[in-house]
């Protein structure tokens, strides 16, 4: 049988709108109170790691945390993708089109990031005078000398690895209801935990993180309103 997906939800447009526009902008006042605090906090670190950053090349961090959850990520992405493409056409099969957008939004995340960082040229606190490195802070709007040389640490792309997966809170929105708000805590666990890292590597400020985050919910929404609006298919079918 074939339902409209807007029936099917517990939430309307209007609903989402008003999540999207609310958490946005809650994200980009979060942002904005980071960047206050970005220099403190790193040299907080900086200091408490006995003024070098001294979990740079640690195990636990640049193994574990920073190469080990990269490919996890990767390796969670790839393994829904095998899953989906195999029961797509199943005809007892719910879960694979909202899986589609899933792997669709954390695909998209992260090239967002990526392309981001390429155009902001912001440094990563390692690189800066007096944590470590010999560049002179430049903020994000601010003009960067050609002298310095490019920069691509803002926004995190390592933490964007996990925080992309805050759209879990929309597949599960569409398949288990009761279980959104678990997806989305998976997505925050793992960025949180991925950026903090980071951080104590000396490898991003805190506002790179949240930045990472507002991204990441920004495509998740999109994706989920594009959805709603009919831009994909308009009807799903259930068993």
């Amino acid at each position: 049988m074939s339902v409209s997906p807007s029936l099917a939800l517990p939430s309307s447009r209007s609903e989402l709108s008003r999540l999207f526009l609310v958490s946005t902008a809650s994200l980009l006042l979060a942002w904005w109170a980071a960047r206050q605090i970005d220099l403190h906090w790193a040299a907080r670190l900086f200091q408490w790691e006995g003024s070098v950053w001294a979990l740079k090349r640690s195990v636990w961090m640049e193994t574990v945390l920073h190469l080990g959850g990269r490919r996890l990520s990767q390796a969670a992405w790839a393994g829904l993708l095998v899953a989906t493409l195999w029961r797509w056409r199943s005809p007892d099969t719910t879960w694979t089109r909202p899986a589609a957008r899933l792997l669709l939004a954390v695909f998209a995340s992260i090239a967002c990031v990526a392309a981001l960082k390429s155009l902001t040229h912001m440094d990563c606190p390692w690189d800066l005078a007096g944590l470590g490195g010999q560049r002179p802070y430049v903020g994000l709007f601010e003009a960067r000398p050609a002298s310095m040389g490019p920069a691509a640490c803002f926004p995190a792309a390592h933490a964007a690895g996990g925080y992309a997966w805050v759209a879990l809170y929309f597949f599960f929105l569409h398949v288990a209801p009761r279980w959104r708000r678990a997806g989305l805590g998976v997505g925050l666990l793992a960025g949180i935990v991925f950026g903090l890292a980071q951080q104590l590597r000396g490898a991003h400020f805190l506002s790179h993180d949240v930045a990472s985050l507002a991204v990441c919910w920004t495509v998740a929404c999109t994706i989920e309103w594009l959805h709603q609006r009919g831009a994909w298919t308009t009807t799903e079918t259930q068993a």
